[in-house]
């Protein structure tokens, strides 16, 4: 595959010579799409903010049936050596497992569970399809953190997304404190697209993964969007969930506490905004970082 031509089909470049702020073309909520559980406060919310978050998503049991499902992933030889997981580059620990809806069928039954997926729906005012899935562990004492990003940023450089039509769900499987590596993120900076500066070095991500060097903002612009926007942190008990817009300026520090943090990671994507040759990259990453079957998925 080639690098998609920047003068005549992006709208969003990235990954030149110079870093720039952007002013984001795309809606966050889409109309006109399928009805959904969201209420209309929380559209209004995550439209102007880019996020909000549905409190009790998962009860009680559901939340140590799927707790018990990541322990046995981590224990699992076979899981651990596939190149899906992510180990920690300090520790022997699981960081991160992709394709988690593949390889687990309980979680792959998530990603169609109509409290989750209708919701997708309605915000993306489409049908949609699994970009991405994860599960994330952030271990205490040394779980390390994510620098400030934009997902979007990456995926429309690397994986060829024209447009951040594209939502994130994070579903908390443990309490989520303001002192163990929460989510950091900006409200309202999903409206302005981050254009990072340096070349995309090739297999960039199998060390991205691990620590982001490439697509990462300059200080001078994560300055800037910090004072004009702020900075929230999703805290709340396990069960909560977090939706957030895929242009959202976010990050998370180091665990140092030890209490763990762990998470079930799903991203949407729209399946009118399907993947194309990558914006900012020789060759797209594969199949089980960004997904090429645009398949919509049915309940």
């Amino acid at each position: 595959m080639t690098v998609a031509d920047l003068s005549t089909t992006d709208r969003y470049p990235t990954r030149g010579s110079d870093s720039a702020l952007l002013e984001r073309t795309d809606p966050t909520v889409w109309s006109g799409g399928p009805t959904g559980p969201a209420t209309r406060d929380e559209l209004a919310a995550h439209d102007t903010k880019g996020f909000h978050v549905q409190e009790g998503l998962l009860s009680p049991a559901e939340v140590q049936t799927y707790w018990q499902e990541l322990e046995r992933l981590t224990r699992d030889e076979e899981v651990r050596a596939d190149e899906r997981t992510i180990i920690e580059r300090s520790s022997d620990e699981v960081r991160s497992i992709f394709e988690v809806h593949r390889i687990s069928p309980l979680i792959g039954e998530l990603t169609r569970d109509p409290r989750v997926l209708d919701r997708a729906r309605q915000i993306l005012g489409s049908d949609v399809y699994v970009h991405q899935s994860r599960i994330n562990y952030m271990p205490g004492f040394r779980g390390t953190g994510f620098y400030w990003h934009s997902d979007f940023e990456t995926w429309h450089a690397e994986d060829g997304m024209p447009g951040p039509r594209a939502v994130s769900i994070s579903i908390a499987l443990t309490d989520n404190f303001p002192f163990n590596g929460g989510l950091m993120i900006m409200p309202g900076a999903h409206r302005t697209f981050v254009s990072c500066a340096g070349e995309t070095p090739e297999q960039n991500h199998k060390t991205s993964l691990k620590q982001q060097r490439v697509g990462v903002p300059s200080e001078e612009a994560i300055t800037k969007l910090a004072y004009e926007h702020g900075i929230e942190q999703f805290t709340g008990p396990a069960g909560s969930a977090l939706w957030f817009d895929s242009n959202c300026m976010h990050g998370s520090g180091n665990n140092i506490t030890p209490y763990p943090r762990s998470n079930i990671f799903i991203v949407f994507n729209s399946a009118e905004n399907s993947l194309v040759d990558p914006y900012a990259a020789t060759a797209p990453r594969p199949n089980h970082i960004a997904s090429r079957d645009f398949t919509p998925l049915q309940r």
